[in-house]
């Protein structure tokens, strides 16, 4: 990283030094923002890379759009403003909005994409700004194999981590709630055999009273039959 910041720097004076001028206007400030990284599947043949830059204060001149590649330990320049590579490398402007078209992508493009955009009429020194770069990484086909492999595993890893946790649970309720079913149950059984007992109280005691009333209906006629018969003797 640090190799790149000193590269970028060495970068940026030579871009000044492309671009230098003498202009009328030294207000000119130009802002350059870049996505910091760019992934291709490795069936892609061509790519986008944006770039998206402001400017204020400067002359209605149109700006240049320059592109350069950071490799391990140098710079290439792709695009400044004309391409060196026809075929492979293309550069697109509408308004504010840039993009560098690679063709024929492969992992040999890996690198880092630097974006410049300068005022080449204007003398201000924040005329001229690249951005930050953006890292393009293009995967190997046994890379997206891999991955597809993984994806699948991380599936099958969940699907089975579901299930054992659903089942656990499905335990772990049931031997919680088991001592409360059985209490209720026992509960349950207790009343009604309680009902029973009672019930069979009350038949018990209905037929006790039943016999109680027969006997003292008999009880209540004896002397009534004793009365007559005396009545008629002394007669």
């Amino acid at each position: 990283m640090a190799s790149f910041n000193k590269l970028k720097n060495v970068l940026v004076l030579a871009f000044d030094w492309i671009l230098y001028g003498a202009g009328a206007s030294d207000t000119c400030q130009v802002t350059v923002t870049q996505p910091r990284f760019q992934e291709a599947e490795h069936s892609t043949h061509t790519v986008y890379l944006t770039c998206t830059f402001s400017a204020s204060g400067c002359l209605s001149s149109p700006p240049q759009v320059l592109w350069f590649r950071f490799l391990s330990n140098e710079h290439e320049d792709l695009c400044t403003p004309g391409c060196t590579n026809h075929l492979k490398y293309k550069v697109h402007l509408s308004g504010n909005n840039s993009s560098l078209q690679i063709n024929n992508l492969t992992v040999n493009d890996n690198a880092i994409y630097i974006c410049g955009v300068a005022f080449p009429d204007s003398s201000s020194p924040r005329s001229k700004q690249t951005g930050d770069g953006t890292v393009l990484t293009k995967r190997a086909e046994n890379q997206d194999s891999n991955g597809k492999l993984v994806f699948t595993f991380m599936i099958i890893a969940s699907s089975l981590l579901f299930l054992y946790s659903t089942t656990a649970f499905t335990f772990f309720v049931v031997y919680q709630l088991k001592p409360k079913l059985l209490k209720k149950s026992g509960k349950e059984n207790q009343r009604r055999e309680n009902c029973k007992i009672s019930s069979g109280r009350k038949i018990f005691q209905a037929i006790a009273q039943e016999l109680q009333k027969q006997r003292y209906a008999e009880h209540c006629q004896q002397p009534d039959d004793l009365e007559d018969d005396t009545f008629y003797q002394n007669r």
